[in-house]
């Protein structure tokens, strides 16, 4: 089982096909305050919920310099339709094998109703300007996490 990227650690580097088909790269994000998050499916309630909240809050984290990326396991043409659909302000990015989510160590086993898989685990990760992370949240509980985010970048910037 991955093991959780610590708070202090250098984030783990990245490439991926993002929903408006460009690639993101988190280098090319130095200097920037980055919010990844790992999110299990498009267009299911608690996914929305998290995404739409940060797209309400979006206006907050761009002025602190603050740019979000959400990451699931769907593909472009699901992730263009979810944001589409729910106007997302950020982009999506495809994470299709899961790579990303594993370096992370978002890529966890979960226990459904006694079904045991391995999927996404809810978390976000905050990372600093200088490629550090910054802050982990491991599960997600999607009521208040804006909160939480837009409390812990305030304090980053302190």
């Amino acid at each position: 089982m991955a093991e959780w990227v610590e708070e202090g650690s250098k984030a783990p580097s990245f490439t991926l096909l993002s929903d408006d088909g460009t690639k993101i790269k988190l280098a090319d994000l130095k200097g920037s305050i980055v919010v990844l998050y790992f999110y299990p499916k498009d267009d299911t309630p608690g996914c929305t919920k998290e995404a739409c909240a940060f797209r309400d809050r979006q206006s907050e984290l761009t002025q602190q310099g603050v740019k979000v990326l959400g990451v699931s396991p769907d593909d472009q043409d699901s992730h263009v339709k979810f944001r589409d659909k729910f106007q997302l302000n950020f982009p999506l990015l495809v994470d299709k094998d899961h790579k990303v989510a594993e370096k992370y160590g978002a890529w966890r086993e979960k226990n459904m109703y006694g079904k045991v898989s391995m999927g996404i685990q809810r978390s976000t990760f905050l990372i600093d300007a200088d490629g550090k992370i910054a802050k982990v949240w491991k599960r997600v509980q999607v009521d208040g996490h804006d909160a939480k985010v837009l409390e812990a970048v305030a304090k980053l910037q302190g």
